[in-house]
């Protein structure tokens, strides 16, 4: 995890675990392992807060701001993070999903869509076929 993000709701950084005793890594270990046998994880790993970030590198005096200019970042207490990445970790394999979704997955992006998409019109059209085409926005789904 990169140094200089800011810390959680508990006031926890990632330096605080960088430049900790080095007996902590032995407990967080036994409490995620304890977590992971009891099936429970404390409810203020869950909670976290959100902070808007101007989209763009938008200057506030260029023109009127509206909520479309700002994207949330969404503030985790680190120790939950920490859990997050073991449990990757250890369970990676089994975090699959279908060659079809594009969103949401590590190395992927609009643009492998975009070409994944472009490929399969340009076979149909090379094949002689017509390709009719129905696009629907939906910008504003997740708000």
């Amino acid at each position: 995890m990169k140094l200089g993000k800011a810390a959680g709701l508990d006031g926890l950084s990632i330096e605080h675990l960088r430049y900790c005793s080095i007996s902590l890594p032995c407990i967080l270990a036994k409490l995620f392992n304890l977590m992971l046998f009891v099936g429970c994880v404390p409810r203020e790993f869950g909670q976290s807060f959100t902070v808007p970030i101007l989209k763009n590198n938008l200057s506030v005096y260029s023109k009127s701001i509206t909520v479309e200019d700002f994207r949330g970042i969404t503030i985790s207490p680190i120790i939950s993070k920490v859990l997050e990445h073991c449990i990757l970790e250890r369970y990676e394999k089994f975090f699959t999903s279908s060659d079809n979704q594009f969103g949401f997955k590590k190395k992927s992006s609009c643009s492998h869509a975009i070409y994944s998409f472009r490929n399969v019109v340009d076979s149909y059209v090379k094949n002689g076929s017509t390709v009719n085409i129905c696009a629907l926005e939906s910008s504003r789904t997740f708000h």
